[in-house]
């Protein structure tokens, strides 16, 4: 998926201060990873895919501090996710985390995996919305009272039209948590081909 550093970057500049502590259930290849390096935040990051999580290894390298980190391969639509992230934030010395950034696959467009629990598998709104809404559940009780989350995602075109997964997320997470919505953010690439037409 396209998640350019710049997205998470300016997030985490906006939303938190060095060494706090960012989850990403979404890690994929590791962009927020080597946003929260740079920029000297804690993370802890899952992923179902062990191979994308793999690859983040292979280029973290020695360049890593490992005591800033914690990733893990995880489903984060069950309750493993909860023991996860309780586990990172023992190793990171902490009971909270102060941001969350949610990228989850904008349902099957790109299938990240073979997993049936994988979002990337689900070809359902309604599907999707409550896997998602599961993910939401339970991550967001880590978030310290008062803190931001972000959710990056895309709509889809799909049966000759534009479906707008974003809008859905937001309604979904709107109904189902006591939260306010500070600001939504296009992201618009000159040329995308999704666009053309």
């Amino acid at each position: 998926g396209n998640f350019i550093p710049q997205i998470p970057n300016q997030l985490i500049r906006r939303y938190t201060k060095e060494n706090e502590i960012i989850i990403d259930p979404f890690l994929g290849g590791g962009t927020t990873l080597y946003e929260c390096d740079s920029l000297k935040r804690k993370l802890i990051g899952l992923d179902i895919n062990e191979n994308a999580l793999e690859f983040v290894f292979d280029n973290m390298g020695n360049n890593f501090d490992n005591n800033r980190f914690f990733i893990t391969v995880c489903d984060n639509t069950n309750s493993e996710s909860i023991k996860c992230i309780n586990e990172g934030l023992k190793a990171l010395k902490s009971k909270s985390a102060q941001f969350v950034i949610f990228h989850p696959p904008y349902m099957n467009v790109i299938k990240f995996t073979d997993k049936k629990e994988d979002l990337s598998q689900i070809n359902n709104i309604n599907n999707f919305l409550n896997a998602f809404l599961k993910t939401c559940e339970n991550i967001l009780p880590f978030l310290d009272k008062d803190r931001y989350f972000a959710v990056i995602i895309g709509d889809i075109y799909k049966d000759s039209e534009v479906k707008p997964l974003s809008f859905n997320v937001m309604n979904m997470i709107q109904n189902n948590f006591k939260v306010k919505l500070k600001g939504i953010i296009i992201k618009n690439i000159e040329g995308n081909r999704g666009k053309l037409k």
